[in-house]
């Protein structure tokens, strides 16, 4: 999903008045608090599934409605007869409105290798082939529109790096490149546009690198790292061109509630508004639409419930609706911009918020070869005042 033309529009709000990179507490998720929980999307709904609680491993289900802003209690993993598939530390994803989930801890073994599917029209279970690599737990997960994906983890034979693809239509698991990095568990990975993302997790050492896969080759290439130490136990979602990696634990045992965003563009990554509550490690995320959902997790001896929502967005002003477009995105030689609104003057600054040029928006573009690669921002001043900031890189 290449695109050379990015156009922000706000205002999309959670309630009256969204801005950028904001956390809004929703509704809490059924049952008790829970972490290592398995996370997928079905049409407009977010489901958790099983996890870990303060007395045992569940095989619970849960619908997450962003229209009601509401949690339903759902069929159980392995359906009314499905009792043994208590467990956490699993994998998920969902492919063409079917739900695909595997793998994981529990409270029969601690390494499984079983996987199923879950039709939400027939609402019924289905056990599938048996996943092809060794029985794992603190493995990773993605789809496409096509396959999925699944590798790395911990297996009775220690830590692994090796990936297989997953056929819905034939039920069939085929091995692929083993990932480049290093053998680990409890990384985060999420697809953003066509191509997929691994970062962090523990090797032994807690890692802070990223990885980016391409499905169409079996490629995978390394990418910048985050900033900051490694971690173990965090999230990740992507909704094109950026990623986000939030909350884990890290090499001095803190539990962390801060949010990285890594843009497709400039190979780079920016703090972004940290989750306002507890820290917290194996929580999990899942997209709908254009906003990111964080739930539940560990801090502690703590088990959460609570679910939040991440909105990027861009707003002007209470009550008035802003639209811009900013191009090209990537930027090689100069910034320009269209917009129905009384633009006055235009100001962009770099990463760390210092000005580096301004100038009348009557002219429509402003020169940026001079400037060196990165990531920038812009900002846009109306008869009501200064716009929140645009991203853009340059090249």
């Amino acid at each position: 999903m290449k695109i050379s033309l990015i156009v922000l529009i706000g205002l999309f709000a959670l309630g009256t008045n969204a801005q950028q990179n904001v956390w809004t507490q929703m509704d809490s998720v059924n049952g008790p608090g829970k972490s290592v929980a398995t996370s997928f999307v079905l049409e407009d709904h977010g489901y958790i599934v099983g996890g870990l609680t303060n007395q045992d491993f569940t095989r619970k289900m849960y619908s997450y409605s962003p229209m009601a802003n509401d949690w339903d209690d759902e069929l159980s993993w392995g359906g009314e007869t499905g009792s043994g598939q208590n467990r956490g530390s699993a994998v998920g994803f969902s492919i063409n409105n079917k739900a695909y989930i595997g793998l994981g801890q529990g409270n029969s073994a601690l390494y499984y290798k079983d996987f199923w599917t879950y039709d939400p029209v027939t609402q019924v279970w289905t056990q599938l082939a048996d996943f092809e690599g060794s029985a794992r737990h603190g493995a990773v997960g993605f789809a496409n529109d096509t396959h999925g994906f699944v590798g790395t983890g911990q297996s009775a034979g220690g830590l692994e790096k090796d990936f297989y693809r997953f056929d819905p239509t034939n039920n069939t698991w085929t091995q692929l490149n083993d990932f480049p990095g290093t053998a680990r568990k409890f990384a985060v990975a999420c697809m953003m546009g066509d191509e997929a993302y691994l970062a962090t997790g523990d090797d032994g050492v807690l890692k802070n690198d990223l990885w980016q896969y391409l499905p169409g080759t079996d490629t995978w290439i390394q990418k910048t790292s985050m900033p900051l130490a490694g971690r173990s136990g965090a999230v990740a979602w992507g909704i094109f061109p950026q990623l986000w990696v939030a909350t884990g634990e890290n090499n001095s045992g803190q539990f962390l509630n801060d949010v990285w965003e890594y843009n497709y563009y400039g190979n780079a990554w920016l703090p972004k508004a940290s989750l306002p509550a507890d820290g917290r490690k194996h929580a999990t995320a899942f997209v709908i639409g254009d906003v990111g959902y964080l739930a539940t997790g560990y801090n502690n001896g703590l088990f959460y419930d609570d679910c939040w929502a991440y909105q990027r967005q861009l707003d002007v002003n209470e009550n008035e609706q802003f639209k811009l477009t900013l191009f090209p995105n990537p930027v090689v030689d100069e910034v320009r911009w269209s917009t129905d609104q009384n633009v006055n003057r235009v100001r962009i600054v770099d990463a760390s918020g210092a000005l580096v040029k301004e100038a009348e928006a009557s002219a429509g573009s402003i020169p940026f070869n001079e400037f060196p690669p990165g990531v920038y921002h812009a900002q846009f001043i109306t008869d009501v005042g200064w716009t929140n900031s645009v991203t853009f890189v340059k090249q």
